[in-house]
């Protein structure tokens, strides 16, 4: 699924904090989602809880925002 595809750019060195063209990184886009596991790989492997990108501001915003409450409580 999306957690092992992840699991192997990482593993490439794909860069954690990479922006797409609207600015949004990885842990963001998972919270906006609601990807619980993406955000528990992504924060393991070391992204920035407090990263700003995209169009909630950070993560846990964008988790929130959207009522993804699991998410909240990782984050």
């Amino acid at each position: 699924g999306r957690e092992a595809t992840a699991q192997r750019f990482l593993s490439k060195g794909a860069d954690i904090e990479a922006k797409r063209d609207d600015n949004m990184k990885p842990l963001p886009l998972a919270g906006e989602r609601g990807h619980n596991k993406m955000v528990e790989l992504l924060l393991d492997k070391g992204a920035d809880v407090n990263a700003q990108g995209g169009h909630y501001g950070n993560a846990l915003q964008a988790a929130s925002i959207h009522g993804h409450q699991a998410v909240v409580r990782l984050l």
